[in-house]
């Protein structure tokens, strides 16, 4: 099944009820489906093989989303943060390619003799190209589910960027197997600030469409303009990344805003800091949080830590169950997940291996190669381990694990460490190449406002909480760690510096 027979399903539940908020434009779910079969229709007649998309949260995203599957081509929204050199050679490795580009970015980007480049004023105008198109597209709902529905660029922080490839069977299995259908109320409303190019930003479009949430789109994430907007439109859910919680969390704080309205808050995209949870927690209580875990190559979240798991793990006073606060929760019901040492072996509880992963929604597939196994088990590249109950506890990439001297060290470890002294505001902790050990431990901070430089008494802090292998040999102060869009540490980028010697300390 393509994916737009979700909002089919929406449409016929309810197809009055208003589905997307971008501004001023409120689109009903029927309104939806009649421009994206209407620009279906148009990109059908115009040839394209591939569909791209630069541009900020606006209703072009979910128009040209649905709009791409109605034509049976595959869409490509594509980071406008990049410079307009790589964005050039993402276009190319895409060509043949229509290219929609919003207004509110300026990046200047190459096409070739094959590609078509236009506003998104033009795929508006070909969703509204009238009524004779609103009833195109009957037999595009029930498209080759084997079909590419979205292509998505990795990051690319260790060389050039792959492009995952997630058809309609996985994006479609990943919705239907974790979401209720119609089960949302008139009144809520999910705010949508991820990035379009983001898997997160996708699956919260796809999902909220098969609940039949109205979707209230953020252009451009600021903590001001996201409490701004969560206020106005009485927003009930939302998903963050990392690096916003925390700036939201001081916008409350300053505005003495509560939200009373929102009751579900999902995180996820990178390492989420236990005391940014438990500010969160004590601040919002009438909020039920979510830690959801998940990959691109898997269509979105593969585990959730969930509301009561948050709630349990507050109120504990048993270490484990606490601990749980920065665990990422158990497997959803369609997944089957495995951490692996490097012989293959399934580990025990507490044992840290490679983490595993299976199911209908696991795409694992890029336009160069396929990275799933043949039994449909695809390997994350992250390092983690369970625990008694269950519960995963990530330890970093695999890239980013430090081997000094033959054993294997976790830079999540000692920077939990790190960001437990008073002084420290966040930690990031790489391996640097090192003639004697192979690679050294060296640390870069980030000091809370005001606190005095405590790198001198850092190694002893450390010393006396871990193994001294890990104690970090150099701790160098900054003013800010590299983060991208969605809140991951860019370990690479900090390995690099030091290398170089381009952080002091």
């Amino acid at each position: 099944m393509s994916i737009i027979m979700l909002l089919t399903m929406a449409v016929e539940l309810d197809g009055d009820r208003v589905a997307v908020t971008a501004g001023e434009e409120h689109l009903t779910y029927r309104d939806l489906l009649e421009r994206s079969r209407a620009l279906g229709a148009e990109l059908s007649e115009q040839g394209a093989e591939n569909v791209a998309l630069l541009d900020l949260n606006t209703a072009a995203f979910p128009i040209a989303l649905f709009g791409a599957a109605a034509a049976g081509v595959p869409l490509a929204p594509l980071n406008y943060r990049l410079a307009d050199d790589r964005l050039s050679e993402a276009v190319a490795r895409l060509s043949p390619v229509a290219l929609f580009q919003g207004p509110g970015v300026s990046n200047q980007v190459a096409v070739g003799p094959a590609d078509t480049l236009l506003p998104t004023g033009a795929l508006l105008a070909a969703a509204t190209a009238g009524p004779a198109t609103a009833d195109q597209g009957a037999v595009d709902d029930m498209a080759d589910p084997e079909s590419p529905a979205v292509l998505l660029f990795t990051s690319g922080t260790t060389g050039t960027p792959k492009i995952a490839v997630l058809r309609h069977r996985h994006l479609f299995s990943y919705v239907t197997s974790t979401v209720e259908f119609g089960h949302a109320g008139p009144e809520e409303a999910i705010m949508v600030s991820v990035p379009n190019y983001h898997i997160a930003g996708i699956s919260s479009v796809l999902g909220s469409v098969f609940a039949g949430r109205r979707i209230v789109q953020l252009p451009s994430f600021s903590p001001e303009a996201w409490v701004e907007t969560a206020a106005r439109e009485r927003i009930t859910h939302a998903m963050v990344v990392p690096t916003m919680l925390g700036r939201i969390l001081d916008v409350l704080e300053e505005r003495g805003e509560k939200l009373p309205a929102l009751r579900h808050l999902s995180y996820g995209g990178g390492r989420m800091p236990v005391p940014v949870v438990e500010r969160a927690v004590g601040d919002l209580p009438h909020v039920d949080f979510v830690n959801a875990y998940g990959l691109t190559e898997t269509s979105s979240t593969v585990t959730i830590l969930g509301p009561e798991d948050h709630r349990e793990a507050m109120a504990s006073l048993d270490p484990a169950v606490r601990a749980r606060l920065g665990s990422v929760g158990r497997p959803v019901p369609s997944i089957e997940l495995e951490v692996r040492d490097h012989d293959g072996r399934v580990l025990g509880a507490g044992e840290v291996g490679e983490v595993f992963v299976r199911g209908e929604q696991v795409a694992g597939e890029y336009t160069s190669h396929k990275a799933v196994a043949d039994d449909g088990w695809y390997a994350t590249r992250d390092q983690g381990h369970l625990d008694a109950d269950g519960f995963l506890f990530l330890r970093g990439r695999a890239d980013d694990i430090i081997v000094r001297g033959g054993e294997n060290i976790s830079p999540e470890e000692v920077e939990d460490v790190l960001a437990s002294h008073p002084a420290v505001a966040a930690a990031a902790v790489v391996g640097v190449p090192d003639l004697e050990w192979g690679e050294r431990v060296e640390a870069v901070i980030v000091l809370e406002p005001g606190a005095a430089d405590p790198s001198a008494e850092l190694t002893a802090w450390v010393r006396e909480r871990l193994r001294s292998t890990r104690v970090p040999s150099a701790v160098h102060v900054r003013p800010q760690l590299p983060f991208n869009e969605t809140g991951k540490l860019l370990r690479r980028v900090v390995r690099e510096e030091l290398a170089k010697g381009g952080t002091s300390s």
